[in-house]
């Protein structure tokens, strides 16, 4: 009995386990002897040399992986090219309506009216005006500034669409009507609940996507930011991407971050008009409707999935909070 020891055969002949075996005839390590021909390079130029040969391979595989999304980039152009024609049809077969002014005729001074019978009083608007304002500069002073400071450790992706980083004022009040009116949520409550009240979304290159996404998620909230919600698209067939919101825990604002590639992201512009026409009051009948989504469908079919996105997790996981 006793501890597991080596096989006698793998001892040494003089017993000192600790001491390497004999170099044999056929060593061609720097130094070694034997019938093959000797090492004549130092461990310092064989160090060079190894280093030289895995910068090579490396060089030889981002070439590979420049020339892949150079191709789907090409193809990608020729189909998006047939998807907004396809979009010109639709639009000459249903030209878009002039959007109707709310009637403000009766409206109380300082108040506020919006489409679909939305309305604030008084006092309610001016309370969702300092809300905004307030996130205004809580976006000039705090979030954008962590965002660029996220931006700037990874010069291989970037953020697009910056300067539509702020939802204007009437969108803001078109959504937080319901919450203050059917919720009972204060004005600031509603507007803090907004989840793309303020939207960034960062680009990559689709053979750095799912570790950019990884590293930028751990980046956020090392700059102090909780993650919310994390949605996972990328086996979706009406739009590709990851969304995410996050809160600012100093004052519990809410704010929106995507992550896309640029054609994914190029696909969300193209199809952002019939996702409005969609989920707007003045709903499609079914043929349009049905129009509309084939259309998103056959865009969104035409973008690349980036190796291993669509396995980044939804947060909270799916089925988390039960039980």
């Amino acid at each position: 009995m006793g501890a597991d020891r080596p096989d006698d055969g793998e001892v040494p002949p003089d017993e000192h386990p600790d001491r390497p075996p004999d170099r044999n005839e056929n060593d061609s390590r720097p130094g070694g002897s034997g019938g093959a021909a000797a090492e004549t390079r130092s461990y310092e130029e064989y160090y060079v040399q190894l280093s030289a040969a895995a910068a090579a391979e490396k060089i030889v595989a981002a070439r590979q992986e420049t020339a892949e999304e150079q191709a789907a980039a090409e193809e990608w152009d020729e189909h998006s090219e047939e998807s907004r024609e396809m979009w010109g049809e639709y639009l000459r077969r249903w030209p878009p309506e002039e959007r109707p002014q709310p009637d403000r005729s009766k409206a109380e001074p300082g108040s506020w009216v919006g489409e679909g019978k939305r309305s604030l009083d008084p006092t309610e608007n001016a309370q969702v005006e300092v809300a905004c304002d307030r996130v205004a500069d809580l976006e000039r002073d705090k979030i954008s500034p962590a965002m660029r400071a996220v931006e700037s450790q990874d010069p291989d992706r970037q953020l697009v669409g910056f300067d539509h980083r702020l939802k204007g004022h009437d969108r803001i009040k078109e959504k937080v009507h319901g919450t203050i009116k059917d919720l009972h949520r204060s004005p600031e409550q509603a507007v803090s609940l907004v989840p793309d009240a303020v939207r960034y979304t960062f680009q990559y290159r689709d053979s750095s996507y799912t570790q950019g996404v990884w590293a930028d998620v751990e980046r956020l909230r090392d700059q102090g930011f909780v993650l919310d919600k994390l949605k996972n698209s990328w086996s979706d067939e009406q739009y590709k991407g990851i969304n995410s919101q996050w809160i600012d825990p100093d004052t519990g604002q809410r704010f929106e971050v995507q992550f896309h590639t640029r054609i994914s992201f190029e696909a969300k512009q193209l199809t952002h008009d019939a996702y409005k026409r969609i989920r707007s009051e003045q709903r499609p009948d079914k043929l349009e409707q049905l129009l509309l989504e084939a259309f998103q469908k056959k865009v969104t079919a035409d973008v690349p999935v980036p190796p291993g996105a669509a396995d980044i997790p939804d947060y909270p996981k799916r089925g988390a909070d039960a039980g």
